[in-house]
């Protein structure tokens, strides 16, 4: 499991290109104290603090591609599920920290993640500088 990447996986890369492109500026892998436990979102707007996640199909059990291995699923299936318990306490943590949790999935598209988190963002902050960049 070496392999395993914890940042800078495909679709997180992607996600923080088009970002970018969209003007937008952030940090990545910033450490996030809450009261409960340090947390490590792929990517944080600082100021409208809001914590971004792409969460890959396999490991945090998407509906719609998210698969169970056959072989040793006594090990498997105990394991997906701590990761999906780890994502609804990370979830919690943050959000009674005062910050917004946005999670995508590694399938969906970036163009269309990457307006999202942009609205969410001149949302939060209520802002109207940067809005000609969104897509």
């Amino acid at each position: 499991m070496k392999g395993n990447r914890r940042t800078d996986t495909k679709p997180e890369v992607r996600l923080r290109s088009a970002l970018h492109a969209l003007g937008l500026r952030f940090r990545k892998d910033l450490p996030i104290r809450t009261p409960e436990r340090v947390v490590r979102p792929g990517i944080v707007f600082t100021r409208p603090r809001i914590a971004v996640f792409v969460d890959g199909c396999f490991w945090h059990g998407c509906p719609e591609h998210g698969t169970t291995p056959r072989a040793n699923t006594e090990y498997w299936g105990p394991k997906l599920q701590c990761n999906q318990e780890g994502d609804a306490l990370v979830d919690a943590a943050l959000s009674g920290a005062g910050s917004i949790v946005l999670r995508y999935w590694e399938h969906e598209p970036v163009e269309a993640v990457a307006a999202q988190v942009s609205a969410a963002i001149w949302e939060r902050s209520g802002s109207t500088r940067g809005r000609r960049n969104q897509v």
